[in-house]
């Protein structure tokens, strides 16, 4: 586990370096055609190799920190991060789901790419940075008159970005080319915390993943989205608000200041003088004009101008001009605005007042007063200097534009790591896992699978460092002491298996040594069993019927078919002649007796099925095919199969061997005897298969005929 923690690390500082490199491609690019004036900037090309050799998320954190790092000669560059973003996206699909599969032409992707990011960079650029960026566009733009401007810098910026996005990617898949696919292997692997997938294994993870009804992908991807959304929004709504906020107090600091030095050039002596006689006043046009140029050198005052207040109205003595309205002349009386009704007695009283937002006839203003006082200090009118709210609100808007433009690179960022880090720590993890206990779980009793599935899910190493890494430990272990578990049931199982067969050879032998001619019929007619059934079974015969466990239960049933002579009278079993037909009786009911017997031993032995058909062979080992045999005349298929097999093992071992009443016919009579049966009184099927297997049958014969 060391080793391959060490590997990890390694893996992911070259993944890093790799990333490093990518975004100084892209650094350098786009600040020597920026120095240079180039229209394109190629800019793209680091992130593009990255996407095809790495994958998506490396490709994103090269886009957005390519912008950032941008920044340090072009402040603008970190608007266009969500571009780049989406030039990593495309480039990672297209590559691959058809480029790298030679599937899709690379240009239809240079097309796409090229299309969106000069659409995407000419809204930005004309909606939110005021304009066009780079001045040879912007020259080439003017010299066109025949559509309107944005509409041909649109259609120009689209026309070099296919250009900059084909080349680029031109170039990313030439550099790529060269890059060993152990290099590809080792950043794709980047981060991952077990031995990486291989692609066909991540798209089982994420088919089960879909299957499932509540997915930790897409419940942590839409966990991501919310949060990251409610995020943006609020701390794009706690900026605008500190932004406007800060605004609104700057601009309330130039109106109170512009109107109080507004008032200090105002000579207070003169005002029923400039009321009476306006410009025609001596000293009038020398002070309007230096009102002018205090509201000129005043940032944001949209209105300045000075009025006495009475009950019944306002008079205004200067009213400057404003560049789509002309002012009040002197003496021009105006209503009092319902926003000022609340501080009209501190206006006639000539008290100072606090500044005033208001929303009117006029526009969204906020309006500083600063009365002007003569020598007594009473105060003989007020310069009123207004801010205006709207133009505020429209640069909030811009801020608020590009704080989302900002916010949209790194709201894709954060949504990348997300689910890379769900991916690697919890998707990827728990998916190898599921599919290796599935795989544990579907391989029953088979030893080798369950040995397979230990070692394949001891190879998976994860090492999230977490609940998941401890749940991967205890499965590790689970399954190895499972497999070891089923290692030794299996020998319990054998070794039980091999003491019932020596118990049921023993007990085959105790009845059969009663009969003092039938010497190793119960070996030979068990080795007869078993070639025909596994005959039957190559040629096809009977596949419904014939598995690997019923051949277990045949073969090891075999000894106990003529258990039932057990109740046969030892005059009648050994009788040296002819039986008569009363004997013959007698004999005849050894197979009733020995279905009894079984029976009874399968009502105290609950599920053991090979004694079930140590029951059938006993009970109808002597039914012919055509229904002529005992004890119930049963024909055909409706003979039991097992019983089937036995009967012709038993006759042919019968023919073969000497008997107190025949000696032993030779092996062509015996089969010839056989022959003639088929159809009639055995299976025909069973004696093909007999037939075909002579060279077995010979070794069987040759090997026990030698030792009686």
């Amino acid at each position: 586990m060391g080793v391959y923690s060490n590997r990890l690390e390694k893996n992911n500082l070259r993944s890093c370096l790799a990333i490093l490199a990518a975004v100084a491609v892209n650094f350098l690019m786009s600040f020597f055609t920026g120095k240079l004036g180039f229209p394109i900037y190629l800019d793209t090309i680091g992130t593009m190799g990255i996407a095809i050799i790495g994958g998506l998320f490396p490709a994103i954190v090269t886009a957005v920190a390519t912008n950032i790092v941008c920044v340090f000669f072009n402040s603008e560059s970190i608007y266009f991060s969500f571009i780049n973003v989406f030039i990593a996206v495309v480039a990672v699909r297209f590559y691959y789901r058809g480029i790298s599969k030679k599937k899709i032409n690379p240009v239809i992707p240079g097309l796409v790419m090229g299309i969106g990011s000069g659409l995407l960079a000419a809204l930005v650029q004309w909606g939110i940075l005021g304009g066009i960026q780079n001045q040879s566009v912007s020259d080439v733009v003017d010299t066109i008159t025949v559509l309107p401007k944005f509409v041909t810098f649109l259609i120009l910026n689209i026309i070099l970005n296919i250009f900059d996005k084909g080349l680029s990617l031109g170039l990313a898949l030439l550099i790529t080319s060269f890059v060993p696919d152990i290099v590809r292997i080792r950043l794709r692997n980047f981060g991952w915390k077990q031995n990486m997938l291989s692609e066909e294994e991540i798209n089982a993870v994420r088919s089960r993943s879909r299957d499932t009804k509540h997915s930790i992908r897409i419940r942590n991807s839409l966990t991501m989205v919310g949060v990251s959304m409610a995020l943006v929004i609020i701390m794009a709504g706690i900026c605008m608000n500190i932004y406007f906020e800060n605004v609104k107090e700057e601009r309330t600091k130039t109106a109170v200041n512009t109107a109080a030095f507004a008032a200090e050039v105002i000579n207070p002596d003169k005002i029923g003088n400039y009321l009476r006689n306006g410009i025609q006043e001596p000293g009038y046009a020398d002070t309007e004009h230096m009102l002018y140029n205090i509201r000129k050198n005043a940032t944001g005052v949209k209105y300045l101008y000075a009025l006495t207040v009475e009950e019944d109205g306002c008079y205004f003595i200067f009213d400057l001009d404003t560049d789509d309205e002309k002012g009040n002349k002197p003496g021009t009386k105006t209503e009092i605005d319902e926003s000022f009704r609340p501080y009209l007695q501190a206006l006639l009283k000539g008290e100072e007042i606090e500044p005033i937002e208001s929303n009117d006839a006029y526009g969204w203003l906020l309006t500083a007063y600063s009365p002007v006082r003569d020598k007594t200090g009473r105060t003989v009118c007020y310069v009123g200097a207004d801010v205006s709210m709207d133009y505020m609100a429209e640069n909030m808007n811009l801020f608020a534009g590009k704080i989302l433009i900002v916010m949209a690179g790194l709201f894709i960022l954060v949504m990348a790591f997300g689910l890379w880090m769900t991916n690697v720590y919890t998707v990827y993890p728990i998916g190898s896992i599921t599919s290796c206990v599935d795989k544990f779980a579907a391989a029953g009793d088979s030893q080798e699978e369950l040995d397979e599935n230990v070692k394949r899910i001891r190879a998976l190493n994860i090492q999230t460092g977490d609940e998941v890494e401890k749940l991967y430990q205890a499965i590790c272990k689970m399954s190895l002491e499972q497999a070891e578990q089923m290692r030794q049931i299996r020998h319990y199982s054998e070794t039980t298996a091999k003491m019932q067969d020596g118990l049921i050879i023993t007990m085959a032998d105790m009845v059969e040594n009663r009969d003092s001619d039938t010497g190793a019929h119960v070996q030979k007619t068990a080795a007869y069993v078993r070639i025909i059934v596994e005959g039957l079974r190559k040629k096809g015969y009977y596949l419904e019927k014939i598995t690997d466990k019923y051949v277990a239960d045949v073969v090891r049933s075999a000894p106990l078919h003529d258990v039932g002579k057990i109740n046969i009278p030892d005059g009648v079993l050994n009788k040296p002649g002819k039986l008569t037909d009363e004997e013959y009786e007698i004999m005849k009911t050894h197979t009733t007796a020995g279905k009894k017997i079984m029976e009874k031993a399968i009502s105290t032995v609950h599920g053991e099925n090979y004694l079930k058909e140590a029951r059938n062979m006993a009970a109808y080992h002597h039914e012919r095919w055509d229904g002529k045999g005992y004890p119930e005349g049963l024909h055909g298929e409706v003979i039991p199969l097992s019983a089937r097999i036995m009967a012709v093992a038993d006759v042919f071992d019968a023919l073969s061997s000497p008997r107190v009443y025949k000696p032993a016919f030779s092996l062509e009579k015996a089969l010839n005897i056989l022959t003639e049966g088929k159809g009639t009184q055995f299976d025909p099927k069973c004696i093909e298969v007999f037939m075909e297997a002579l060279p077995e049958v010979k070794v069987i014969l040759k090997k026990y005929n030698s030792q009686e």
